[in-house]
């Protein structure tokens, strides 16, 4: 199973479209992405 590193392109938007209010799923959905990675991406967001 390959991992591909977060760009900074998609850091934005997942910081973007949470503070719009947008859900993690659809997030994840519109990236091309595994919720989990949305979650952690998050989480580091509010610790910082």
């Amino acid at each position: 199973m390959a991992y591909n590193h977060l760009v900074i392109k998609e850091l934005t938007w997942i910081e973007q479209y949470y503070k719009y209010g947008e859900k993690i799923a659809n997030i994840a959905k519109y990236l091309s992405r595994a919720r989990q990675t949305i979650y952690n991406v998050i989480n580091w967001l509010k610790k910082a």
